[in-house]
Parts: structure tokens; C-alpha cells; sequence
């Protein structure tokens, strides 16, 4: 049906994007790829996110942010300090649109590394332009649901971004499993994530923040990584030199014996 394939498409589309370009390339650059691809993926990130969209930038800040502060006062999205999911992502909103109108000055080690392209970050970036994606996803289901619920995932299209963030930030700071001991909350959510395309391996990447894939164990499983894969061997992104993840039984089974991450890097 219509409906059905036109929401899953907006959806993988939407997280794909959000995670190997705002994440993986735009607030870690964990591969490079030529300007001509960084173009063709930034505008897929515009028009999967849609009334959503996400700027590289701003999100770039807010994420390196969340690293450098994980799970305290300064982390823009901690539901340490939250008591509910949408406390936590209203404040994130709050942070997101200070760094977004420039009403605040990042830290400068914040800044920097991330695509820019005024047209879309810009010019068609705006409430206008959301509201445009919004009713192009009403009049659809207009022309082709079949039943009432269906209306009921039109919410879903209009705050996907935000809705992904809230699952990966909430979930993957409060359920699940470690592998590694950290100074923070972080868990890993699920062994094969398909939800959000390996963003919930929250503490496996909190632990290896430059590693491009997001699964250490041999039951873990990162699907935007399988496309990585892909894409290195077609030559559209290079992962070449990239770090890589390792994990000992001993890792977890004490705070004295915490990975390094920082030392491992350096190796």
C-alpha cells in the first residue's frame, strides 16, 4: 500500500541520513568523502528530515557538546537530569535553537569540520519551508490512506529528527547493557538496532567516539556500517585509517578497568 511504503521509505531515508551524515561524517568525521557527495548527501538529508530537517551544524555542536559533558549539567540532552522524555528533548529544542539563531557562542573547540551550504541551511530552513514538507505529507495520505489510523503516523513524519534523537538520547543513556565502563550513563539499547540504524550501541560509541562502526561483539550488529561498507567499496567515502573498536570480557567488569579511548587513539 501506499501509505505503508511511503512511511517506511520517509523513515529509513530520514534516520540513514541522521546518522551517517549528521552524526558519523558531520559532528565526528569518522570518513571523508569529495565535495560532489558531501552536496548530494547533504541535500538527501534535507529532503528525507523534511519538516525536520536537522543543520550540520547546529547539530555538529550540540553533539560534540553531548560528548564533552555526557550526563551532566552541560550535556543539552542528559535524561539524568529530566523526568521525562519530553522534558529532556524540550530543553534539547531550547539549546538546539540558541546555537541554530547564533544567540550563543559555542566553545571553539565545538566549531568547526562540519558541511555548510547556505542555501539549504539557510534559505530553506525555516518554518515556512517545514510547513511546506508538512502539508506535501497531509495532502499524500489526503489521496491514498484508506483508514483513519493511518493519520495517526502523520505526526511521526512532521518530528522525525527530533523523534530519533529523543529515542537514541533517552534509551541509550537509560536501558540496556555496557560493554565498557564510563564516566557516563551510556548503554547499548539493543543487539542488532534496527530502530535507529546503530545509533542505540550508545555505550560502545560513548567508548570509541571516532570508530565508524558501531557494533564490538559478535552478536552486535550495526546496519548503517553495513552500508558504509558498501559505500567504501564503490568509492564514495574513504573509512581508511578510521579507529576501531576492541573489546576484552575484562572491560566490563570494573571501573578500574576502564577503556581509554583517548589512549587507544593515540596508539
Amino acid at each position: 500500500m501506499p501509505i505503508l511504503a511511503f512511511f517506511v521509505t520517509h523513515y529509513v531515508l530520514s534516520i540513514f541520513t541522521q546518522t551517517f551524515f549528521l552524526h558519523r561524517y558531520s559532528a565526528h568525521r569518522m570518513f571523508r568523502m569529495s565535495k560532489g557527495w558531501e552536496r548530494f548527501f547533504h541535500f538527501l538529508t534535507w529532503l528525507s528530515q523534511g519538516s525536520s530537517y536537522l543543520q550540520p551544524r547546529a547539530y555538529a555542536i550540540l553533539h560534540r557538546m553531548h560528548h564533552a559533558y555526557s550526563d551532566t549539567p552541560k550535556d543539552p540532552h542528559s535524561p539524568r537530569f529530566f523526568g521525562t522524555v519530553f522534558g529532556m528533548m524540550w530543553h534539547t529544542k531550547d539549546v538546539y535553537l540558541d546555537v541554530l539563531g547564533r544567540k550563543v557562542e559555542p566553545e571553539a573547540r565545538f566549531e568547526g569540520g562540519y558541511p555548510e551550504w547556505k542555501l539549504l541551511d539557510e534559505t530553506l530552513n525555516n518554518m515556512y519551508v517545514a510547513f511546506a514538507f508538512g502539508t506535501a505529507y497531509v495532502l499524500f495520505y489526503m489521496q491514498y490512506a484508506t483508514s483513519p489510523w493511518q493519520y495517526l503516523l502523520l505526526p511521526i513524519h512532521f518530528l522525525m529528527g527530533p523523534m530519533h534523537g529523543a529515542i537514541v538520547n533517552w534509551g541509550g543513556h537509560k536501558y540496556g547493557y555496557r560493554n565498557f565502563w564510563n564516566k557516563d550513563d551510556s548503554r547499548n539499547t539493543l543487539p542488532f538496532d534496527i530502530i535507529t540504524w546503530g545509533e542505540l550501541f550508545q555505550n560502545n560509541h560513548h567508548s570509541f567516539g571516532m570508530a565508524p562502526n558501531f557494533a564490538v561483539r559478535s552478536f552486535e550488529i550495526d546496519p548503517t556500517y553495513q552500508v558504509m561498507k558498501v559505500l567504501q567499496l564503490l568509492g564514495v567515502i574513504d573509512m581508511r585509517g578510521a579507529q576501531v573498536m576492541r573489546w576484552k570480557p575484562e572491560d566490563r567488569r570494573a571501573p578500574e578497568a576502564a577503556i581509554v579511548p583517548e589512549a587507544l587513539a593515540a596508539e
